[in-house]
C-alpha cells in the first residue's frame, strides 16, 4: 500500500535519517520473567498458551522537531519530551512490519493543587497525528506522519473541548489555565478504510471522527445533546445521548473495522449512571456498531468485564478495568482487550443480533436501576455478549504494561503496542526545576505474540 499523498508535509526518511533511532530491544526471550517495560510480573511462569517472538522499540525523537516538521511553528518548547503516545492504537498498513498508529492528545498529566487534581498540557501546541511505522529487527522507525487538521487547515490540538464537561487544561506546572478548544481531539483508536481515509475514536465526546487521507477532519460524530459549538469542521449529533454520561477521560478507546465496512466502538469504562460511584463499581460497558453509509449507530451491545482480580491478580479496584482495543477477526467477531495498566486479557466475542439493546430502556438515563448498576445483567434480562478467553497477556513473559493497541498480523500472531505516555508521570516531580521532563524511561514498544491456535 503506497503511503504517498501529494501535497502533504512528510517526515518519511527525514526523521529516520536526521534523528537516529536506537536499537533498544532485540527479540524477547520467551522465558524472561521481566516485561519489556521493566515491570516484574511477580515471578509468574511463562504462559504455555502464547509466547513473545519479537520486540522492537522506538528511539528518541524530540517532540518539537517532529511536530514542527508537520506543522511549522506549532511547538515553541517541547520541554525535553520525545515523541511517544503512539501506542493508543495500531492497525496493519498492508506491508510486512508496517502499521498505522495514532497518538493520543499529547503529553498530559495530573498535579494536585489545594487538594484537587488539575490536568496539565506541557506542550499545548502539540497536534495529534497519525503515524506510520515500520518494525524491523529490534527497532521501530517512523515512515510517515499525518497531522490532524480542521477544515481550514489549522491543527486540531489535543486540548479539552468544553468548560464544565471536560477537564480544565493547565500549563505543565498546573499554575496557568489554558484555553479550551472545541476542535481538540483525544484520539485513541484508528482504522483505515478502503478509500484511504481514516476513522478515529475520541475520548472527549466521546466521538467517532472521519479523517481524510491527508489528515483533515471531515466529520465528527458526537452524542445527541452534546452541543459542541465553535468547531472548525462538521459536527453531527448521531450517537446515543446516553453516552453523555461517559466517565471523565474514559470515552471511546477501541475501534474496529468489520469486513463489510461497519465500525465498532468500545466505551472504555462503564458509564457514570446514575452517578460516578455507580460507574466506578460497575463491570458492564458498551460496544456500538456504526454504519458509515447510514451515518448512524445501528446496534449497541452490553459487554461484561471479568472481575478486576481475574484480569489483574492483586488489584481490587474495579474502576481500573478498561477496554482499550477491539479488533475485527471476522464478519461479526471481535477480539476485545480487557486491561488495567499492568495486565490485559483478550476475549473473542460475536456480535449477536439478538443481543442488540439500541434504543431500549438501557439507553434511557432515567431508567432505575441503570444497566451499570445491575449486579447480574443477564439475570435481569439483559442480553450480555458471550465471550471466550483467547490469551491472558499478563501471563506471557515479555509483554509490557499498558497495552492499548492490538493488531492481527496473521491467524496466530498479534502485534501489541503500549502507551508510554510520552515518558511522563503524574505529580509535581514530572519536570525538573528548569521545566524539563524527568523521563520515566518507559519506551514505546511493539511486541509480537504467537498464539498456539489460530483465531
Amino acid at each position: 500500500m503506497s503511503s504517498h499523498v501529494p501535497g502533504r508535509r512528510r517526515v518519511r526518511r527525514t526523521l529516520a535519517a536526521g534523528l537516529p533511532l536506537a536499537l533498544l530491544a532485540g527479540l524477547a526471550a520467551a522465558g524472561s520473567a521481566t516485561a519489556a517495560d521493566g515491570h516484574d510480573r511477580g515471578g509468574q511462569a511463562p504462559s504455555r498458551d502464547a509466547r513473545v517472538v519479537g520486540t522492537a522499540t522506538l528511539g528518541n525523537i524530540p517532540l518539537g522537531a517532529f511536530s514542527n516538521r508537520l506543522l511549522p511553528g506549532t511547538v515553541d518548547d517541547d520541554r525535553g519530551v520525545n515523541l511517544g503516545g503512539i501506542g493508543s492504537d495500531i492497525y496493519p498498513a498492508g506491508r510486512k512490519g508496517e502499521f498505522w498508529t495514532v497518538t493520543d492528545r499529547g503529553p498530559n498529566g495530573q498535579i494536585k493543587v489545594s487538594g484537587k487534581k488539575r490536568r496539565t498540557f506541557p506542550v499545548p501546541g502539540f497536534d495529534p497525528a497519525i503515524v506510520k511505522i515500520k518494525v524491523s529487527g529490534g527497532a521501530v522507525r517512523v515512515l510517515d506522519a499525518i497531522p490532524l487538521t480542521t477544515s481550514s487547515g489549522k491543527p486540531v490540538t489535543g486540548l479539552s473541548n468544553q468548560e464544565g464537561r471536560d477537564e480544565a487544561p493547565y500549563s505543565y506546572d498546573a499554575r496557568t489555565p489554558l484555553p479550551y478548544n472545541p476542535n481538540g481531539l483525544d484520539t485513541e483508536g484508528i482504522v483505515r478504510a478502503a478509500d484511504g481515509s481514516f476513522w478515529l475514536a475520541d475520548e472527549y465526546g466521546p466521538s467517532l471522527v472521519h479523517v481524510s487521507a491527508r489528515g483533515k477532519v471531515l466529520t465528527r460524530y458526537v452524542p445527541k445533546g452534546l452541543r459542541l459549538s465553535g468547531a472548525d469542521y462538521r459536527v453531527v449529533e448521531a450517537l446515543p445521548s446516553v453516552l453523555l454520561h461517559r466517565k471523565g477521560n474514559r470515552g471511546f478507546e477501541g475501534l474496529a473495522l468489520l469486513p463489510g465496512g461497519d465500525l465498532v466502538m468500545a466505551v472504555q469504562s462503564p458509564l457514570s449512571l446514575p452517578d460516578a460511584a455507580s460507574g466506578d463499581a460497575s463491570r458492564t460497558t458498551r460496544l456500538l456498531r456504526f454504519s458509515p453509509r447510514k451515518q448512524a449507530v445501528t446496534a449497541e451491545y452490553a459487554y461484561r468485564f471479568d472481575p478486576v482480580g481475574v484480569v489483574d491478580p492483586g488489584e481490587d479496584d474495579t474502576s481500573e478495568l478498561k477496554i482499550s482495543s477491539v479488533v475485527a477477526v471476522g464478519r461479526d467477531r471481535l477480539l476485545v482487550e480487557e486491561r488495567t495498566d499492568r495486565a490485559a486479557r483478550l476475549h473473542l466475542v460475536r456480535l449477536d443480533r439478538r443481543a442488540d439493546i439500541l434504543g431500549g430502556r438501557w439507553d434511557d438515563d432515567t431508567t432505575s436501576p441503570s444497566l451499570e448498576q445491575l449486579d447480574d445483567p443477564a439475570a435481569a434480562g439483559v442480553p450480555v455478549l458471550a465471550k471466550r478467553l483467547v490469551v491472558d497477556l499478563g501471563k506471557v513473559a515479555g509483554v509490557p504494561g499498558k497495552i492499548e493497541g492490538v493488531a492481527r498480523v496473521d491467524d496466530r500472531t498479534l502485534a501489541l503496542i503500549n502507551d508510554n505516555d510520552f515518558g511522563m508521570t503524574d505529580g509535581p516531580d514530572a519536570f525538573d526545576a528548569q521545566g524539563r521532563l524527568v523521563d520515566s524511561g518507559i519506551k514505546t514498544t511493539v511486541t509480537y505474540v504467537r498464539l498456539p491456535h489460530g483465531i
